[in-house]
């Protein structure tokens, strides 16, 4: 539900960006965390969590469209980039926060009311601290609000800098308008219509909504969003252990993040996203493989262990089966919603017993000081099936993770960069409501193995799309760019305009660079 208000987020957060501003609409935003939040922690039925969520996600996809934009209009150029790029590093350190704030809620009474309320804070705090911030001096110069403009811009540079700031601002606008005019009139459906007739517009669409739609469908927001979970199913059954090793996998998202600032402009933008996904597929089989290991090997059902706790603690559809000698872990957490699997007291992977999954049989086995299994099954895979998530995370975060929003920022023609962009974006929100929705629906039909498989699938054909349809847009300018975009990109300089001509070009003036400067 959350991503499905960031969808709509999104949209609103176009029309509020152009009405009211990019600093009023980060406050709406916040006033959209705050109700959320508070919503969540006062819930007294599921639905009205749900209804909470409706309002964060509205405040992501408002936030997430605009944050960066502001950032980028309010900056002093010589640090716009650093900042942008420290935006990218704080989301992936605030989910590793998030994650060590409900570790430590997992102690105190009303657990989760704590866990979602919390997120109200950090949204006041930057309610406030926004009405000490300026507007964005680009937004208001659009608005003719010329003088406020300038105003801001003395505040952000030294005084000697600011009459050129204001001069390349107008220009920048002028052209911005102008740009935007020839698009043409009418809805954004003939818009769209217009851009997808140009075919340098089309290659670049293809590329850019291409990754940013296998960005989600190699299943990487499941795992951020499901990662306690995850922990579980690799049979860690303990909700404190699994939000422990849960910060595994957002401590290296951040650490990935960083990477991606030092190796960027260093290896390319195409390198990085096929070395990235080669590591998702290796490490998505090496989760499938130790899933499938797990689920073979899962410890047995014992008639004796079962029965030492009652028949009326037993699981009705283990006493009801005709295979009941032959039923493991597995069989029985997926025999029905309402079993579960209650370790042997002795080893974990020794034979349990099979019980109905209530309060009453799970105080019962951990008052015999065994675990209790609902999710996942014990196994002496865990550890490596840690190993294999958190190697998955580390390919993910410095490549596919970032790279799908710099290079949808450098491919489209500069008149069609913020409509193709939000196409994009819009993309990328569908196709994550459309795993997350799915994730637990595919583990509980396919089982865990097979899901992290598929996913596996998706990222080799992710894989095979971005060598032949995804170009290498690192050091070339926009025209750049649209001529090679032009010429059709090919995945070897077997076309005439490649990256590789632009290359040998500046190295050939390179060469005659140096002779000027020896003789």
């Amino acid at each position: 539900m959350a991503v499905a208000g960031a969808i709509v987020g999104a949209a609103l957060g176009g029309l509020t960006n152009d009405k009211l501003g990019r600093r009023y609409s980060i406050l709406i935003a916040d006033v959209l965390f705050i109700a959320g939040a508070v919503i969540m922690a006062l819930a007294w039925a599921p639905w009205v969590i749900l209804l909470g969520r409706i309002f964060v996600g509205l405040g992501v996809g408002m936030a997430s469209m605009t944050t960066p934009l502001y950032i980028s209009e309010v900056s002093p150029a010589r640090i716009r980039g650093a900042l942008v790029s420290t935006n990218g590093l704080l989301l992936t350190g605030g989910q590793f926060l998030s994650y060590l704030l409900n570790l430590g809620f997992t102690k105190v009474p009303g657990t989760w009311r704590w866990m979602l309320g919390v997120a109200a804070v950090p949204a006041f705090v930057q309610f406030i601290l926004m009405w000490l911030l300026p507007e964005s001096p680009r937004w208001l110069y659009r608005k003719n609000k010329k003088v406020e403009a300038v105003k801001i811009l003395r505040k952000i540079y030294h005084p000697e800098d600011v009459d050129s700031e204001v001069e390349a601002l107008r220009l920048s606008i002028e052209a911005e308008i102008a740009e935007e005019s020839s698009i043409g009139k009418g809805n954004i459906f003939s818009k769209v219509r217009n851009a997808w007739s140009n075919v340098i517009v089309r290659r670049g669409l293809i590329a850019g909504v291409g990754i940013q739609v296998a960005q989600q469908f190699v299943g990487i927001n499941t795992v951020m969003y499901y990662s306690p979970t995850i922990v579980q199913l690799a049979g860690f059954a303990s909700n404190n252990t699994a939000l422990a090793l849960s910060l595994i996998t957002s401590g290296l998202n951040a650490v990935g993040t960083i990477l991606l600032i030092f190796l960027v402009d260093r290896f390319g933008r195409r390198r990085l996203l096929i070395i990235s996904t080669i590591g998702m597929v290796a490490s998505l089989v090496m989760l499938f493989v130790v899933f499938d290991q797990a689920a073979i090997h899962a410890p047995m059902v014992s008639e004796l262990e079962s029965s030492h706790f009652g028949l009326n603690a037993t699981c009705s559809s283990y006493l009801t089966a005709n295979d009941a000698s032959s039923w493991n872990c597995m069989s029985c957490l997926k025999a029905s919603s309402v079993c579960g699997f209650c370790a042997n007291g002795v080893s974990k992977v020794k034979p349990g017993a099979c019980l109905a999954s209530n309060t009453i049989t799970k105080s019962e086995c951990h008052g015999e000081h065994r675990e209790w299994f609902t999710r996942g099954c014990p196994s002496n895979f865990g550890v490596v099936a840690l190993l294999g998530l958190a190697f998955y995370i580390i390919a993910y975060s410095p490549g596919m993770g970032t790279v799908p929003w710099i290079i949808n920022s450098e491919i489209y023609p500069l008149k069609y960069r913020g409509l193709c962009g939000g196409m994009a974006a819009m993309a990328n929100w569908i196709s994550n409501l459309i795993v997350s929705q799915t994730f637990l629906t595919l583990t509980h039909a396919l089982g865990s193995a097979k899901t992290f498989l598929l996913f596996g699938c998706f990222a080799f054909i992710a894989l095979f799309f971005i060598y032949f349809f995804v170009p290498e847009t690192k050091g070339l300018q926009f025209e750049e760019v649209e001529e090679m975009l032009r010429g059709g990109f090919k995945p070897w300089p077997l076309n005439k305009v490649s990256l590789v001509d632009f290359q040998q070009k500046g190295e050939k003036q390179d060469r005659q660079v140096e002779g000027l400067e020896q003789n």
